[in-house]
């Protein structure tokens, strides 16, 4: 990150060959061209990006000569320095930006560069900047030794709090009213799925473009800063109250499936158990019938069978009266088959699967059954804005006490 900043650079030293005068108190203003005729400092900015002096209507440069050879020389420029900030705590951070001043050239041997006293900094406290307060600031003298030398370097160091109006009123009370906004559908009839569906579509969309539109202001950086951690927090209330629904919808239809099937596996049942009780009251006169025709008495068997012929062929047709078998019955027998050693693999699988079958029945019969879908809306109703508001107290004293 970079900042801008408009300076007015003096600096001070004295040059026994311009003394003039015995009395301290005589002095000469001259015009900045004069500079170019003296020795002068090359004073450089080390974190300097940009820089240009301003010239309207004349160079902003002034030379000030005393009379025991002291110059006072001074120029007004505005200048772009870089500033390595941390964004872990955006936009609830705190910056360290400096403006550093050496000599590009001189060494410590020929030029020692020191603040001219405690007041040479001045109008740090009247500046005003739109997003950041200017907390305090200190000056700081270092020594950098670089392959050219050993050089003094002069620091200004700027502790800067970022003003957080401009985030709470564009960021973050947006997205707790979009939050706020999707519990709405909570007082929802959950027959009315389109009303439902709508409004958790439509507030998880806003809250996807307020997050880029966030985003595209910063550098892309690869750290999660502090506003990321509540926009997406955001986006995940908001995400769950759509899929609230869906667990709501899933259960009611799926409680009446679960019904409907049931009632049907009944129906079946009843009418498996009339069938069953007509197969066997046939079966019993079938055995009755039979145990008339193996009777030991031949003119009761063969008046059994007369009628029982006699029953049957009058109503078949008189072509195929004579042609008529009589009905007989068989009864077959169940067998077993072996496995092959082969199929061992099969059977491990199946094993394995009637496990995991066995284990998933358990968990569902442990898990509490909701007969009343309504039920799930007004637990909904309590938790979101529980753990949002728990979320809001614990992300707030954590990013403002630190």
């Amino acid at each position: 990150m970079d900042y801008t900043i408009t300076i007015y650079l003096n600096q001070y030293w004295k040059d026994d060959r311009l003394a003039f005068s015995n009395n301290d108190s005589d002095c000469m203003t001259l015009t900045g061209d004069f500079s170019e005729k003296i020795w002068v400092p090359d004073t450089f900015f080390a974190n300097d990006k940009k820089s240009f002096l301003h010239d309207v209507t004349e160079k902003n440069k002034m030379v000030r000569l005393h009379g025991n050879g002291s110059i006072a020389y001074g120029m007004r420029f505005t200048t772009t320095l870089a500033c390595m900030m941390d964004l872990h705590y955006y936009p609830l951070d705190v910056q360290n930006c400096t403006v550093e001043i050496e000599s590009y050239g001189y060494p410590m041997q020929d030029v020692v560069m020191v603040w001219h006293n405690k007041g040479s900094i001045e109008g740090v406290d009247k500046v005003e900047i739109p997003q950041f307060t200017v907390v305090k600031h200190r000056t700081i003298s270092t020594v950098e030794e670089l392959n050219t030398g050993t050089y003094q370097r002069l620091s200004l160091s700027f502790l800067l709090q970022r003003n957080i109006g401009y985030f709470i009123f564009q960021t973050y009370l947006p997205s707790i009213l979009i939050v706020m906004l999707s519990w709405v559908s909570f007082w929802i009839n959950h027959e009315a799925t389109s009303a439902r569906v709508a409004l958790g579509i439509t507030t998880v969309l806003t809250m996807t473009t307020i997050s880029t539109g966030t985003r595209s202001s910063l550098p892309r950086i690869s750290y999660v800063k502090a506003i990321d951690i509540y926009l997406v927090m955001c986006f995940v209330f908001v995400f769950a109250a759509l899929l609230e629904y869906a667990a709501v919808n899933y259960t009611y239809w799926g409680a009446r499936a679960k019904r409907k099937a049931k009632r049907l596996k009944e129906q079946k049942l009843q009418n498996n158990e009339i069938n069953n009780a007509d197969y066997d009251q046939q079966q019993h006169e079938t055995i009755e019938l039979q145990q008339v025709r193996m009777s030991p008495i031949l003119s009761l068997r063969n008046r059994q069978t007369f009628n029982y012929e006699s029953a049957e062929t009058s109503r078949m047709p008189p072509s195929l009266r004579m042609a008529y078998p009589r009905p007989t019955f068989s009864m077959r027998g169940g067998h077993t088959q072996l496995r092959r050693r082969g199929q061992k693999d099969t059977q491990k699988k199946k094993k394995v699967l009637n496990t995991l079958k066995k284990r998933a029945k358990e968990l569902r019969q442990k898990m509490p059954s909701v007969k009343d879908v309504n039920k799930i809306d007004k637990y909904s109703r309590l938790a979101f804005p529980s753990l949002f508001l728990v979320f809001n107290v614990c992300y707030w004293c954590f990013y403002l006490l630190q």
